[in-house]
């Protein structure tokens, strides 16, 4: 009889990854980043623990889409009060706050629960190549067409 092996939580060895989002497409970015957030790529992958690494990404501003999703697709948030819609197009979230469509993006491909919460707080993002986690040493992730990379 074979047994599932589940890992403990001082046995999972955490990574830091770099991924640049310069032409990369939003989408591909945010399933390839997910899948590691997540612990994907890892033999010991158990979908109820957090087996995941941490991801920084850099060139946020930087992220392409396809079609005309720069003028057709919405973001919308709500501030709860009556009349307090507010929606934005791709193109002018882009440039007020281009973190927030990468992260939109991948917190939507996490699991809507309190390990997918956690999982997010792993997710870091930022416009321009400069970023504070150069004390980790962050790997190189390169995403090329659906294929990690490492």
């Amino acid at each position: 009889m074979n047994k599932t092996i589940n890992p403990s939580i001082d046995s999972i060895n955490r990574q830091w990854y770099l991924v640049d989002a310069e032409n990369q497409t939003l989408g591909r970015l945010a399933t390839d980043v997910a899948a590691v957030l997540r612990g994907k790529n890892k033999p010991y992958f158990t979908p109820h623990l957090d087996t995941g690494d941490f991801v920084v990404i850099v060139n946020a501003e930087k992220i392409q889409v396809t079609g005309r999703k720069g003028t057709q697709k919405l973001y919308r948030r709500h501030s709860g009060r009556p009349g307090g819609m507010k929606v934005e197009t791709f193109n002018a979230l882009q440039e007020r706050i281009p973190e927030r469509i990468v992260e939109k993006a991948i917190k939507g491909m996490l699991p809507h629960n309190a390990l997918g919460r956690q999982l997010f707080r792993k997710l870091k993002v930022y416009k321009g190549s400069e970023h504070p986690h150069a004390a980790q040493n962050p790997k190189a992730l390169s995403i090329n067409s659906n294929a990690l990379v490492k």
